[in-house]
């Protein structure tokens, strides 16, 4: 199974991701993060430390892929995941799908593409052109982490149009809607009722999320001395569980760029309307 991680810049992908990934380790799959980011640093939570990319070791090997092992490239991470970070070119120049075609290129050169049980890759950001939308060539699902806010569903949305682009062409699905680090789920109920699409869990508002980036660790090795955390690692757990299950999935279906703006900006300029019609939603559900 391969698994293509998207969202808002800054919304928590690699965190979440390095999670999932520790989950499905747990559940005795064989897994591969594959970080797509320039920056280099998906898989830092799960090494505690940024590990060398394949484009440099590629250039320090003048590109000569007899010359590259394995163990030039792939890392072992907490929870015995295996860990690869594709890097990038330099800022302003080249493009980040080709870095993407070139790490998947080695690692078949390696044999090692085809011995996971999953590989997921975390991309950086919004899909905003064809290079970054590269991972989804090779996913068999997309999963989007998003909040309860404007911005995240908006790049999520622009997200769900690129997964329906290319599955035009490849039998790739959208497993789902991750909510990451949210006390509420308002907005999103509003925003997977304009676009249907499943929501595979909702993870709780606590610091120890956020901080277990900064620290370099996941939440399972966190809970490994801080048992208050293990409720948390339940979340991923579930996760991983629907995945593994192999969901059907779905293509979904955008919404246009201005009805969603305007779906959005109402909940926010008309909050009393929306709880009018929360309640009466709830009121109908009541008597059925």
């Amino acid at each position: 199974m391969k698994l293509a991680v998207y969202g808002k810049g800054g919304i928590g992908k690699s965190t979440t991701s390095c999670n999932i990934s520790v989950a499905l380790s747990k559940r005795g799959k064989k897994v591969l993060q594959i970080g797509c980011d320039p920056k280099h640093d998906s898989t830092f939570t799960l090494t505690g430390f940024l590990i060398p990319t394949i484009i440099d070791t590629l250039q320090s090997k003048d590109y000569h892929y007899e010359d590259v092992w394995p163990e030039d490239v792939i890392y072992k991470g907490y929870g015995n995941v295996d860990c690869v970070e594709a890097g990038g070119p330099p800022a302003g120049a080249g493009c980040g799908g080709y870095v993407v075609g070139e790490t998947v290129k080695l690692l078949k050169e390696l044999n090692a593409f085809d011995e996971y049980d999953v590989i997921l890759f975390d991309v950086l950001g919004d899909v905003v052109c064809g290079g970054f939308a590269a991972p989804l060539n090779y996913a068999d699902y997309c999963l989007i982490i998003t909040d309860n806010g404007f911005d995240a569903l908006f790049a999520a949305n622009r997200i769900a149009a690129s997964v329906r682009e290319k599955a035009r062409t490849h039998s790739l699905r959208l497993a789902g809607l991750i909510g990451n680090r949210t006390s509420k789920r308002d907005l999103i109920d509003k925003y997977i009722k304009s676009v249907p699409m499943p929501v595979l869990e909702v993870l709780p508002l606590i610091e120890d999320i956020r901080v277990s980036r900064v620290k370099g660790k996941t939440l399972f090795e966190m809970a490994d001395t801080d048992q208050d955390l293990i409720y948390v690692c339940k979340y991923y757990l579930n996760i991983a569980d629907q995945l593994i299950a192999k969901p059907e999935g779905i293509v979904p279906k955008e919404s246009p760029d201005r009805e969603l703006f305007s779906l959005l900006s109402d909940f926010y300029l008309n909050p009393e309307k929306n709880k009018k019609s929360e309640s009466e939603e709830e009121l109908q559900f009541m008597i059925i």
